[in-house]
């Protein structure tokens, strides 16, 4: 075992991160939690008991004037009914559970009263997660100081108004236009591989059914989208309290103007700061070296549990879906950013996907673009030769501004959706989930799940009704990592290409000199 684990020890960064997520998957996927099993804490106060069901054939649950019934494979449907109910409610709900008797072979049914949870029996699989979450939060706190000092010692070099607008107009155009390609290759894939006519029809009503609830409590909320409110918003009234809540668009728009306001001071004055900042920079990217130590312990916990927990038997009723969203991804990562680099960069092909894939595992692992970023700006310095002001700049716009992935994914499964309902959408239609995508992407926070949030508001403006959203909830975790990976992997190929034409801008103005 120690020669094997020395073995370990001496591999790439990028090589031990890939054997944690393959050994990983397969640890989730032998030690996953059992679909048919769950176990209820109920009783009074000083008397909780817990059941362990197995294989029930019938579970009732009596709460709110309601009843509800659930079979044997509908464990999750369950689990969330119960987890909606306020302490109170669950405390008055009543639990029937009918089984058959494994000796006898009778039907036989228990009650239990005042329910504290119900929940299902976790593996050693989901019991490693936590290793992961600390992963997450680690690389997550690193994220806000590496921004906010990296932005203001990069906006000190620029000095110059002029600059910061040009870096900020090619970001910005950048991103919408390949956010834009991206809708347009999930479109293309959605209509030629029509996911939403090939799904029979009792999954389709199983799945309405199960996340229905969930759906309605999302629709309910105010969903919009709009520009104006976007750049509003990206003036923060307290700039300590953007930093405390994550909001990148204010991070990065405070840390530009505090770093262009250093340069008007006299530099006496200003150096001073700028030098705390640069050591706060440096820290924090030592910092981030440490933690990508554990990356492979950190990346194998998460996958495990995702497996452990999700399975991958829901894929098998969504295959035809998945297949559509993971091509689409495939398609736009390899080679529209393929064809970007290639015309308007020097980097080689192979090259900057060889250097990428720990930012993409990494990426792919999280789920989360901000949890990316110090991993991704690291790269793009050391690895890619971009510079650190446009760095600082181009990469933290990117993990709130690009959604590339996503904005694809929105396509495939506004179009899927459609199918499942019978929608036919036209042509002007689609051009409305590309324009409404686009807008939509802008400004989303970048964690895991904001996908759905977008998804509602394409759905809306198209009239396709928002409750099939249920239909794709069950693996929307699972595309979440692959969407994670082409916005990471866009944020990249932009740093190269504008940090390429702002140097040859610099050279240009340096001959006319």
């Amino acid at each position: 075992m120690i020669p094997i684990l020395k073995k370990f020890l001496s591999l790439e960064l990028y090589t031990k991160i890939l054997i944690a997520l393959v050994v990983g998957a397969l640890f989730g996927a032998i030690f996953n939690v059992d679909r048919h099993r769950v176990q209820i804490e109920y009783g009074p106060d000083g008397e909780v008991n817990t059941a362990d069901i197995r294989n029930w054939e019938n579970i009732t649950v009596y709460a709110k004037d309601r009843e509800w019934n659930f079979g044997r494979s509908e464990q999750d449907a369950l689990i969330r009914n119960i987890e909606r109910l306020r302490p109170s409610e669950r405390r008055q709900a009543r639990i029937e559970v009918t089984k058959i008797d494994e000796t006898t072979g009778e039907r036989e049914t228990r009650t239990y009263e005042i329910i504290r949870s119900v929940e299902s029996v976790g593996t050693i699989a989901t019991a490693v997660r936590p290793i992961g979450t600390i992963f997450i939060r680690l690389l997550t706190f690193i994220a806000i100081p590496l921004v906010i000092s990296s932005l203001i010692v990069g906006a000190t070099s620029l000095s110059d108004l002029t600059k910061v607008a040009t870096i900020g107009a090619k970001t910005i155009g950048y991103y919408v236009f390949t956010t834009s390609i991206a809708i347009s290759i999930g479109l293309i894939a959605a209509n030629l591989i029509q996911p939403g006519i090939r799904m029979p029809e009792e999954p389709r009503e199983r799945f309405i059914a199960e996340y229905q609830d969930d759906v309605e409590a999302r629709i309910d909320e105010e969903l919009e989208v709009n520009i104006i409110d976007q750049i509003v918003n990206m003036v923060p009234t307290n700039p300590l309290g953007a930093m405390a809540e994550g909001e990148m668009l204010q991070i990065v728009f405070f840390g530009i103007v505090f770093g262009l306001i250093l340069t008007t001071i006299p530099r006496e004055k200003a150096e001073p700061v700028i030098k705390v900042f640069e050591g706060i920079m440096d820290a924090m990217i030592k910092l981030v070296e440490f933690v990508m130590k554990i990356a492979p312990y950190g990346v194998f916990a998460l996958i495990a549990a995702t497996v452990g927990e999700f399975g991958f038997d829901i894929l098998g009723t969504l295959v035809w879906y998945v297949m559509a969203v993971i091509l689409g991804l495939l398609i736009h990562m390899f080679i529209t950013y393929g064809i970007l680099l290639k015309s308007l960069s020097s980097m080689p092909y192979i090259y900057f996907f060889k250097e990428i894939r720990p930012v993409q595992l990494i990426a792919f692992s999280t789920s989360s673009s901000a949890a990316t970023l110090p991993v991704n700006m690291r790269t793009g310095e050391e690895k890619m030769g971009c510079s650190k002001e446009t760095t600082s700049f181009i990469l933290p716009l990117g993990a709130t501004i690009n959604m590339d992935g996503t904005a694809l994914y929105q396509g495939v499964a506004a179009v899927f959706i459609a199918q499942v309902y019978g929608f036919d959408l036209t042509i002007a239609q689609q051009l409305t989930v590309v324009l409404t995508a686009t807008l939509a992407s802008i400004g989303t926070a970048p964690v895991p799940g904001v996908g759905i949030i977008m998804l509602i508001i394409v759905l809306r403006a198209i009239g396709v009704p928002e409750e099939g959203v249920a239909l794709i909830l069950g693996v929307d975790r699972i595309l979440d990592m692959m969407r994670t990976l082409t916005n990471v992997t866009g944020d990249a190929a932009a740093n190269i290409i504008i940090s390429e034409s702002e140097d040859k801008r610099a050279d240009v103005e340096n001959r006319a000199m």
